[in-house]
């Protein structure tokens, strides 16, 4: 890989704590601190990503290239970093926060001009570890590989994932905070984005009365990540902040349209490009259920439920409009704004149900159709994503029951499928208002609705299978999510067994990694 290749713009503009000291503590007043790799004895390559490699500007792995994918081997070039931030955690302000246990070796460019960021997640203690020790386990590096991926083939903005490997090293995790510790795998994680600026890192300095390096932030990260804006002034933050809430009402959508759950929606854990990042306690929706969280630890307020991603997104975004305030000035403006933010992610919201079932516009009398179609996929007990697979197959002459009946998590009685075959009914009515032909609005269906995802009891059996040494299911896995709009392997397309469903890691998860 031309490693050779990577620069740090960022750390030559900010200011930053270069000790190298992994001491655990606050650090006012600076936006990073620099630290090395903890390095590794016995590691061992899992995966790695060709296609990004070549794509980002790396080019071809070569073996002597792993110890770099671990930290252990740096180019003289670069000065390794991590960065501080800050956030609201459930809803409470938690100060001063920061890269725990990621570690920013700088960004490269690549032949087309864009700039790709390059972290190891896993690679050892940080100022910000808050007494942890900074690694990975083998469990969370594997989700975060596979479902980042996963999230960009779905057509999700998103973070991505370089390279996976064990580092050697047993680390003590206790999965569910219970007092039980166990020994578990540990491992390392090159991830990749255009940027993993948060909402956290205008959050702190906004908070420390830093202004000036908050309108230098502001400003690197407009010229850096936001081409379109071309205003100057004050103007030129107003039109940040209108993009950013833009792009992550987007984002929102497009969670909803896959059935993805973050689980974790802290303000420190969202991108100030729109991206998904921080995979941790995050799930694909099985059964369909507005009240769903994958993580105990949002027990029982359950305040990053699914049906609750849009709205929570909007009350971070307030956040963010307290933090660039001293930029802005101009409390209407920003009042008015995240004010339309709920317009437009209605609006984008119901305009992509329409495609998941067929529709070629929104009409008046939709958004009834899509409180009711909630109802029953929730009474009855649909799988998200098998719902809409079988709908693509429905029929005038379809037997409904033959249909849907292993797409429910509960049996179809005689009640249920009244309500099934009136729900369709009207489904096939709505779907006469259309002004396309049934080959476009099957067409629709089809780019909307994947016909795989992957499922946590997924990721629980190929976590098993790599802890034994061995990878089929990972590269079965690989293929099926790099292809999710068509069905290489059918029995992947399938409900999640009852016999995962208490199953620690297939139904709930902790924040534990």
């Amino acid at each position: 890989m031309n490693i050779e290749k990577i620069r740090q713009p960022f750390i030559k503009i900010f200011p930053g704590d270069f000790s190298g000291n992994t001491m655990q503590r606050n650090t006012p007043k600076v936006l990073f601190a620099t630290i090395s790799p903890v390095g590794f004895i016995g590691q061992q390559l899992i995966a790695f990503n060709k296609p990004l490699s070549e794509e980002i500007g790396l080019g071809k792995f070569e073996e002597k290239d792993l110890d770099f994918l671990v930290g252990n081997h740096l180019p003289e070039n670069i000065q390794t970093y991590a960065t501080a931030y800050a956030g609201h955690q459930f809803g409470n302000w938690a100060g001063q926060l920061g890269d725990g246990r990621a570690i920013v070796a700088g960004e490269i460019i690549n032949h087309s001009g864009k700039r790709n960021e390059i972290q190891w997640k896993g690679a050892g203690a940080t100022p910000y570890s808050r007494h942890a020790d900074g690694r990975a386990v083998l469990r969370s590096s594997v989700r975060e590989y596979l479902m980042s991926e996963a999230m960009f083939h779905l057509g999700v903005p998103t973070t991505r994932a370089l390279s996976l490997a064990f580092t050697g090293e047993n680390i003590v995790r206790d999965i569910m905070y219970n007092g039980n510790p166990q020994e578990e795998k540990g491992a390392v994680v090159v991830r990749t984005a255009e940027s993993f600026l948060r909402f956290g890192h205008f959050e702190l300095l906004s908070a420390q009365r830093e202004y000036e390096t908050l309108q230098k932030l502001a400003d690197f990260t407009i010229e850096n990540y936001f081409p379109e804006i071309i205003s100057e002034g004050i103007e030129k933050y107003k039109d940040f902040f209108k993009n950013i809430c833009t792009r992550t009402a987007d984002l929102m959508v497009e969670w909803f349209r896959i059935g993805f759950v973050h689980g974790v929606m802290n303000t420190d854990n969202m991108s100030i490009l729109g991206l998904t990042i921080d995979y941790g306690p995050y799930s694909m929706m099985d059964e369909y259920e507005l009240n769903f969280t994958p993580n105990t630890t949002d027990l029982p307020g359950r305040r990053y439920a699914f049906g609750n991603q849009g709205q929570i997104a909007q009350w971070n975004l307030w956040q963010l409009a307290n933090a660039l305030h001293p930029l802005i000035k101009d409390e209407k403006f920003l009042e008015d704004t995240l004010n339309q933010y709920g317009t437009y992610f209605w609006n984008a919201h119901d305009t992509m149900l329409c495609k998941k079932f067929g529709f070629n516009n929104l009409q008046d009398n939709d958004e009834d159709f899509f409180t009711n179609w909630q109802a029953l996929m929730q009474e009855l007990h649909f799988d998200y994503t098998l719902f809409f697979n079988q709908l693509e197959k429905l029929e005038a002459e379809s037997n409904l029951k033959s249909l849907f009946e292993n797409t429910s998590y509960s049996i179809l009685d005689e009640e249920k499928m009244r309500k099934l075959e009136d729900f369709v009914k009207k489904y096939t009515a709505r779907l006469h208002l259309n002004t396309i032909s049934k080959e476009d609005s099957l067409a629709l269906i089809r780019s909307a609705n994947p016909k795989f995802t992957l499922r946590n009891y997924l990721l629980y059996e190929c976590i098993e299978e790599i802890t034994l040494g061995k990878t089929e299911m990972f590269d079965k896995l690989t293929k099926a999510l790099e292809n999710p709009y068509e069905e290489f392997y059918p029995e992947f397309s399938v409900k999640r067994p009852r016999t995962y469903d208490d199953t620690t890691g297939c139904s709930m998860l902790s924040c534990s990694s």
